[in-house]
């Protein structure tokens, strides 16, 4: 075994080598510019190299390593630090990549009413990342035709669309899983499931099988997104036999396949829902992610699944550092949802783009939630621009107050009329129930037996037109804007600042998603170098974001050569 090279830095401290380095002396560079750059190369290894008085930096030389085999020492200088090349492909779980068929373990979350659109999904497949529909508030039929389109344009690259738990419209959550079998749509994002239904239960299950060799196949894959341990825990599990029996009874699964879900979990990817836009938990992601993690543990070792158990992090996914704390903690893919919504490909208006573009990390609030709002659900929504957050939330506090429409003070509901809805009640009760005969005409007897029921459905009216008024860029409704949104939005925006991804026009989905990647593993070899001692200024490890040109040689080849999707 070699000696180990001691290094005295000018202040006399002395500090045992990682092993030695041996290379061209001119390739040798100082200074915190040289580092940062070095950094920055994620191809190229990066050896942090002891001189007389100072640490140097080259990306070429050879090293070996204390511990190996000795070798000739002449020529050789202590090596301090070393960090391997770290290619964005090589972030996250390879399982995840290679189950889900792509190049990174990067996913765009579904965003509701088509915001997460077909030329979003497009984009993120075709480079290499995961899309998913925001199917969530739109009809069957609008639904399917963003399936057709997508499957057409698609073929086999991956994709997936969101089914999302609506306890007030099982039958709604029916259709659209039936549309989904039709289809042979394959992956769904399952988001805001209180619990498991028979819905999701039955898409999981359709189609299971033996394989030859023995093994369980599912061909229907479920990314449950949680913020709960509870829920996270349900879809970890097998199928309840509960629903399981309900839906043999009634002919829509076989005993076979009942039998069968016991070898599998209703997900086995399930994502860490922190502090996101849209319904949260608001969960600060460096609690929750280690908890679903070490639920995942004990759930893997109570089933012992052929195929493992993993969990994802998404929320206040916006910046690299988010992004390589995420798979520092053990996320095996990361997901993005506030950022997306600002992109160019995105299914809302120029004018919400703009106002995403200008806000801040606090410019977010809480608000009811329309397809929960009795219950009390929240999202979080922004604040900046718009009054909808206040507005919504005193219609919650009417709702909770009044037992009808008709026991609103008048003053309460002059105020309504005039600067909420602009129409009165009655007319908006109208345009409600025409909504609902054709949607779900049971709504419309429960209101007619139910004054309360009647005076949700109301206020939900206005929940539902102010994400509508956001999307189509209505002029006049700008102050009752619901728009999704959360603290990372003001995070990343910051980050872009300066940058080609500052102007809104410029922000694409594939080049926000690469120069995350790429910062992130430039933030990973800056965290591997300080863990072994060197000295990393705050700017070595901070990156901005790389244009589409930079960024093309870290992502024009696959991780085995091949060419990019």
């Amino acid at each position: 075994m070699a000696s180990p090279l001691v290094w005295t830095e000018s202040t006399s401290v002395a500090r045992a080598a990682l092993g030695s380095w041996r290379g061209d002396r001119h390739s040798l560079r100082r200074g915190d510019a040289a580092l940062a750059e070095l950094v920055a190369r994620i191809d190229r290894p990066l050896f942090a190299v002891g001189t007389q008085s100072e640490t140097a930096f080259s990306d070429t030389g050879e090293a070996a390593l204390y511990g190996a085999p000795a070798r000739d020492g002449r020529d050789a200088s202590p090596l301090l630090g070393f960090a391997a090349p770290c290619m964005p492909e090589a972030l996250g779980d390879p399982d995840f990549r290679a189950d889900h068929g792509l190049r990174y373990a990067y996913m765009a979350g579904a965003m509701a009413n088509g915001i997460a659109s077909e030329a979003l999904v497009e984009a993120m497949a075709r480079a290499g990342f995961l899309g998913v529909f925001g199917a969530a508030g739109l009809s069957p039929q609008r639904v399917a035709q963003a399936v057709d389109r997508l499957q057409s344009a698609l073929g086999p690259l991956p994709h997936g669309y969101n089914l999302i738990h609506s306890p007030n419209e099982s039958h709604l959550e029916d259709a659209i899983v039936d549309l989904y079998l039709a289809r042979g749509v394959r992956l769904v994002e399952a988001s805001a499931f209180l619990q498991l239904t028979p819905a999701i239960v039955r898409y999981r299950l359709h189609g299971i099988h033996h394989a030859a060799d023995g093994s369980i196949v599912t061909p229907n894959r479920v990314i449950a997104k949680v913020s709960r341990e509870e829920i996270a825990e349900k879809f970890m599990s097998p199928a309840p036999e509960k629903i399981l029996r309900g839906l043999v009874e009634s002919g829509k699964i076989t005993a076979e396949q009942a039998e069968l879900s016991a070898l599998a979990p209703m997900a086995q990817d399930v994502t860490a829902e922190a502090d996101s836009g849209g319904h949260t938990d608001h969960r600060p992601a460096i609690a929750l992610l280690p908890s679903l993690c070490s639920l995942r543990d004990r759930m893997q070792a109570r089933f012992g699944y052929a195929q493992r158990l993993r969990v994802g992090l998404g929320g206040g996914i916006a910046t690299p550092e988010s992004a390589a704390a995420a798979f520092a903690m053990g996320a095996a893919y990361v997901v993005t949802g506030s950022i997306n919504q600002a992109c160019v490909e995105s299914g809302t208006s120029d004018t919400v783009r703009k106002m995403l573009a200008e806000a801040r990390q606090a410019d977010v609030a809480r608000a009811p939630a329309a397809d929960m709002f009795e219950m009390g659900v929240t999202v979080q929504v922004l604040k900046r621009g718009t009054m909808f957050a206040m507005r919504a939330g005193k219609l919650h506090d009417l709702y909770r107050a009044c037992g009808s429409m008709d026991a609103i003070p008048a003053a309460e509901r002059e105020k309504l009329e005039k600067t909420v809805f602009r129409i009165p009640l009655d007319d908006v009760w109208r345009q409600t129930r025409e909504f609902f005969a054709e949607r779900d005409p049971r709504q419309i007897e429960r209101a007619e037996k139910n004054p309360k029921h009647k005076m949700a459905l109301v206020f939900r009216w206005y929940l539902g037109q102010s994400s509508n008024w956001a999307n189509r860029g209505v002029a006049d409704r700008v102050m009752d804007y619901q728009i999704w949104c959360g603290p990372a939005m003001g995070a990343f925006n910051e980050w872009a600042a300066g940058t080609f991804l500052e102007a809104p026009q410029n922000r694409r989905v594939a080049d926000v998603g690469r120069a995350l990647l790429h910062g992130a593993a430039v933030v990973h070899r800056a965290n591997v170098l300080r863990a072994q001692g060197v000295e990393i200024g705050s700017a070595c490890a901070r990156t901005r974001p790389n244009s589409p040109e930079d960024s093309a040689p870290y992502f024009a080849r696959g991780a085995n050569g091949g060419l990019q999707r």
